[in-house]
């Protein structure tokens, strides 16, 4: 008999009773009193723990496993490994399964879970694709959703190529998970279309249950509207993103994950404008809990932005304190530096900021191709060019592009520095006489060259490209008329020599049609010769008039230099410019929503429940750099 002349029997049966209706207090309380006349009841200390673990008191039931250790051991090994999950010891949890005497399919669950939660996607793939090849249950569609998610995050975080995997795309999970995928290729216009066909299972799926409000359904898609709007954003369609952001934002989910993915990429668009709306965003991003609900790119994408929007509303201090607790958490990232860079700038602090950007360059190397464009840029500012151009020689990425040639032999030539310019030239024409002979890039780069040289009077070095063009192109007689000239200078039995090779007078006037020319307007205008006039008529010698004492001078047209930077040389190819603006670069980009599965986390464990499974939303951090913004006049503006 139990106290207060209850007996144990009757005890359990009301356990059993409460297990089945769901009312798993109450069975607490019975459970309680078992344990109050045996302590060490295994039976009672389980039902304990998954009674405890249904309300979510998972602290609590952590606390039992431990003190009873003893007393049980593997029983318990999955309830332990949840409530370490759920309490976000991923960590522990990761031990705990590992060290289980025997995988069971609901362990097996777990262990996808916290793979996932711990972003190792390869891992947690292997592991859902042997669920599904040997389980066959109730639960197999959201094994498929689980896979699916997994699938979309090795897409947008780890930039993986999609491997079909034969999944389905029959429910709005599914299909939503499927869009994800396609956002990390690239394939936005696919995703789009994707995520409107999710948009139309939801609501098919959800119209049947008589239970469900129009607001239940609009706030399920939610998930599905946010990521419409990055996918929009990322097309360059801002007014129709913002739209779409705010009315998931006034729905008030209550996904963390998903309201703080949202109102970031709302700070993204507004940048350097409506800085108080962005101020009351901002918050959203501050929730508790947000931290385990998004990764770790997508942390880092918000963080990178709460920096900028720190130095866009003048909070230097902050500025520098956000932006230096991002270097020393990512010391290989080249954007927390940037942000530095760019509040430096806005202090008119060129020299300081030339100074940290060479710092990242030489601890990081990898990294320092668009820290390089950068330092290259404030190097104009400052009017050192031939600094810039020093720096971006250095740059072994971009060194030999048509652009960076272009934008190199512009820059020298602003500088008459016209020796440099030729060997800026001779090096790229090297590089692809050995990469890519003969392609399109090294014979442009060739006859740009030649023209250049030719431009500044450097015949007799033009004379080699000259040759390699008309090799190339026996036909070209306008290359070997340059080549004839060129030679004349220097070698005049050559340029004789060469002169055969042109075409006969006779053969050119084949190509002369007479009868065409006689009637052209040229051919059949006839200046009229005025008479003579004699005597006093006759006109007196002109002794012409200096130009400055003429009635109608004018003075000199002040014009501009012929050559400036940024002007280009023949040949520029597009983009030259953009490429050495880093105030051009694009912001630090919006995150999207993470892909998802069919149920929440929150699932407790029994005998038959599946744990928790991926279905909050997901942000796609890749990254374009938020650039700092050009200065407007009479403010304190970027650069």
């Amino acid at each position: 008999m139990a106290s207060g002349g209850v007996s144990v029997a009757s005890l359990w049966t009301e356990v059993n009773r409460c297990g089945q209706n769901g009312d798993f207090t109450r069975a607490l309380k019975a459970l309680t009193r078992i344990l109050h006349e045996n302590r060490d009841d295994v039976t009672a200390l389980h039902c304990k723990i998954v009674c405890l673990v249904q309300n979510g008191s998972f602290k609590e039931a952590l606390h039992v496993i431990n003190t009873h250790s003893k007393t049980i051991t593997s029983d318990v090994v999955f309830e332990k490994a949840y409530c370490e999950y759920r309490l976000n010891r991923v960590e522990n949890a990761l031990k705990t399964i590992e060290a289980a005497p025997e995988q069971t399919d609901k362990l097996k669950e777990l262990y996808g879970q916290v793979l996932y939660r711990m972003e190792r996607y390869d891992d947690c793939k292997s592991v859902y694709t042997d669920l599904i090849r040997n389980s066959q249950d109730e639960y197999e569609e959201e094994r498929k959703t689980n896979l699916a998610a997994v699938v979309a995050s090795m897409s947008q975080w780890e930039e993986a190529p999609l491997e079909d995997l034969g999944l389905p795309e029959s429910t709005y999970e599914l299909c939503y998970n499927a869009a994800c995928a396609l956002i990390g290729q690239g394939q936005l216009t696919e995703s789009l279309n994707k995520l409107r066909q999710a948009e139309e299972l939801c609501r098919v799926s959800l119209a049947d249950d008589s239970d469900v409000t129009e607001e239940d359904i609009e706030s399920e898609l939610a998930v599905i509207h946010s990521q419409m709007a990055y996918v929009m954003q990322l097309q360059g369609r801002t007014d129709e993103a913002l739209q779409l952001y705010n009315q998931v934002i006034k729905l008030k989910p209550s996904d963390v994950g998903l309201l703080a993915v949202t109102a970031n990429n709302i700070i993204t668009i507004n940048k350097d404008q409506n800085v108080f709306d962005s101020k009351k965003k901002v918050k959203l991003t501050n929730a508790e809990g947000v931290e385990y609900k998004l990764a770790t790119k997508q942390l880092q994408a918000i963080d990178f932005n709460k920096a900028l929007l720190a130095m866009y509303t003048n909070q230097a201090d902050q500025c520098r304190k956000l932006s230096s607790s991002l270097q020393s958490q990512n010391p290989g990232h080249p954007r927390p530096v940037l942000i530095q860079v760019a509040q430096l700038c806005r202090e008119k602090q060129h020299s300081r900021a030339i100074e940290l950007l060479q710092q990242f360059s030489d601890q990081h190397p990898e990294s320092a191709s668009g820290i390089k464009l950068t330092m290259a840029q404030l190097y104009l500012i400052q009017g050192h060019v031939t600094k810039a151009c020093d720096v971006l020689r250095s740059i072994e990425e971009f060194k030999h592009k048509s652009g960076m040639v272009s934008a190199l032999v512009t820059m020298y030539s602003h500088e008459e520095d016209i020796d440099s310019a030729i060997e800026v030239f001779k090096q790229a024409i090297k590089h692809y006489q050995t990469e890519q002979p003969g392609s399109a890039v090294h014979l442009a780069l060739v006859r740009e060259a030649a023209n250049y040289k030719l431009k500044y009077g450097r015949k007799k070095e033009a004379i080699s490209d000259l040759e390699q063009l008309w090799k190339q192109n026996t036909n070209d007689i306008h290359t070997l008329a340059q080549l004839i000239s060129a030679y004349s200078l220097v070698d005049t039995d050559k340029a004789k020599s060469l002169s055969k090779h042109l075409p006969s007078v006779d053969m050119l006037a084949l190509k002369v049609d007479v009868d065409e020319l006689e009637n052209s307007i040229a051919a059949t205008y006839i200046r009229k010769k005025a008479a003579k006039v004699t005597g006093e008529n006759a006109p007196k010698e002109q002794t012409w008039l200096p130009m400055k004492e003429r009635s109608y001078y004018r003075g000199k047209k002040k014009g501009k230099k012929k050559e400036q930077i940024g002007k280009g040389t023949q040949g520029t190819t597009a983009g030259a410019s953009a490429e050495l603006d880093a105030s051009k670069t694009a912001s630090s980009p919006p995150t999207s929503p993470r892909p998802g599965s069919a149920s929440g986390s929150s699932a407790a464990p029994a005998s038959n429940v599946v744990p928790p499974r991926q279905q909050k939303p997901a942000a796609s951090g890749a990254t374009r750099k938020k650039a700092p913004q050009k200065k407007k006049k009479g403010g304190k503006g970027g650069w």
